[in-house]
């Protein structure tokens, strides 16, 4: 096998071995490459060009592994719908870290490539459908300008895998700034003595925030450290409204990065309460919950390093809690500056917060569309449609105009913040589900097309109109499932 570019140095393995383990990747009979992301690898010094298609499917299959590769899986635990479990990856291997030309480390990683000793019941393979909504959602937040995992590739293996039906076996290859989770450090606290956590916390600043390597106090400037990137990811998410779905511990990465795409979808109609998973019943993971959700995770990340923040119990709990109760005003202050830009006023009034949340509050109770209120606003010229002629929102129209009137730069500096923090097209629920659905019947040309249809999203373009359509009550998705 040529070796494209890969240029594999790989430091995680020199961690403890409660870490990890080796597992061999399982081998499948007949893989074939559904995509490959060229772009993107060519980004990270690879190419594949050389490569026959046949070469191309034994590769992302596992069946040829590059040179110098050395797969491991992970082991972590995680807090699943609040409840503690000893957790790794059931059906992860990752190649190893790849030095890209600019000299960033990255984590390749199949998913989908067979069982490990993290496997439990599993039978670590994944089917088509999951994999493809992956490889469309995380590419999806990348160019809507979201911190996440990419997809490097998506190919077929040849199996039937057996869950509700007989389904056709797939694997992903993701890329990640690492795979370091706060299930990570929760498996380090509960595994390992207090040498192994530490090894862990110097081994992850090193990696993700080198410039705390010589501060005083590590623990607690990694937890905040942590806690801004995840601030930022969350404001993202809500920005352009994503819903995650599977906010577990092992789901929140330490480098900031959304990871894990099983149930997410983007909400439709605006409702602060929306929840897609159709194992999330309480709602825990909802659209309004997820900052709150993110600060409990943080909380727990915070517990795996009380011995680091101070030797004395009863202080190292009362530091680490004052440094996570910080967090509602770090978010909060992220989201007003956010949510003013999606609606164009620039610098800072006392009525914006107020002018923000009337408009929020008019969308739900008329079941306004999200993404399409936002971007119509774009044009700042008043919107078309019955909707719009409603008396309430006509009354915030104007206060809303005379807001941006007060803004120190030109209109046309309010347009150009709006459209690029409003997009013209998102992959809705029911638009990403006919192209799975028709996918797993064989076409692909539909998850081609849509594939196209995001490259742009913030760039209105006559061939969007019907993507951009909000679905009709018959068309609209209520539930997504993991499709573990």
């Amino acid at each position: 096998m040529k070796d494209c570019g890969f240029n594999f140095k790989t430091t995680y393995t020199t961690l403890p071995d409660e870490f990890f383990t080796e597992p061999v990747v399982d081998s499948v009979p007949s893989p074939k490459i559904i995509v490959l992301n060229n772009s993107f690898a060519r980004s990270i010094g690879l190419d594949f060009s050389d490569l026959t298609i046949a070469e191309q499917a034994e590769l992302f299959s596992g069946n040829q592994l590059p040179i110098g590769s050395t797969p491991f899986s992970q082991a972590y635990a995680g807090h699943q719908f609040g409840y503690f479990s000893m957790l790794g990856d059931g059906r992860a291997h990752t190649w190893g870290e790849h030095i890209t030309p600019s000299g960033l480390r990255i984590d390749i990683q199949f998913k989908g490539s067979g069982r490990t000793p993290y496997s439990r019941s599993g039978d670590g393979k994944a089917t088509l459908g999951p994999m493809l909504r992956e490889y469309i959602i995380s590419e999806a937040l990348y160019k809507l300008g979201v911190p996440t995992t990419r997809s490097l590739a998506v190919v077929k293996t040849g199996e039937s895998i057996l869950r509700e039906t007989i389904l056709p076996g797939a694997i992903l290859t993701r890329v990640a700034s690492s795979h370091i989770r706060i299930g990570t450090f929760e498996f380090a606290a509960k595994q390992l003595d207090k040498k192994g956590v530490e090894l862990l916390m110097n081994y992850t600043i090193h990696r993700h925030y080198p410039s705390l390597k010589e501060s005083k106090d590590k623990a607690l400037n990694l937890i905040q450290a942590v806690m801004e990137k995840q601030a930022e990811l969350i404001v993202h998410w809500m920005r352009i409204g994503f819903i995650h779905g599977v906010m577990n511990t092992d789901n929140t990465t330490i480098s900031g990065e959304t990871i894990d795409y099983g149930p997410c979808a983007f909400m439709d109609v605006y409702d602060p309460n929306t929840v897609f998973s159709s194992i999330d019943h309480m709602g825990r993971y909802s659209y309004v919950n997820q900052s709150k959700i993110i600060q409990w995770n943080l909380a727990r990340l915070a517990e795996t390093l009380l011995a680091f923040i101070d030797s004395d119990s009863n202080r190292a709990i009362k530091l680490a809690e004052e440094k996570i109760m910080q967090f509602e005003n770090i978010y909060k202050n992220k989201w007003i500056k956010m949510m003013r830009s999606k609606l164009g006023m620039l610098g800072s009034e006392t009525g914006d917060e107020q002018i923000i949340i009337d408009l929020l509050d008019w969308m739900h109770k008329h079941n306004a569309d999200y993404t399409n209120t936002f971007r119509d606003l774009s044009q700042l010229s008043k919107p078309i449609g019955k909707l719009y002629e409603e008396k309430i929102f006509e009354e915030w129209y104007l206060r809303w105009r005379d807001r941006i009137k007060k803004n120190i730069e030109p209109l046309k500096s309010s347009v150009s913040l709006m459209k690029s923090f409003n997009p013209a097209v998102i992959p809705r629920n029911h638009q990403v589900e006919f192209v799975l659905e028709e996918a797993n019947r064989g076409n692909l040309k539909p998850f081609e097309d849509f594939l196209y249809v995001l490259k742009e999203p913030y760039i209105d373009k006559e061939y969007l109109k019907p993507f951009q359509r909000a679905p009709e009550l018959s068309e609209r998705v209520y539930q997504t499932f993991c499709g573990t």
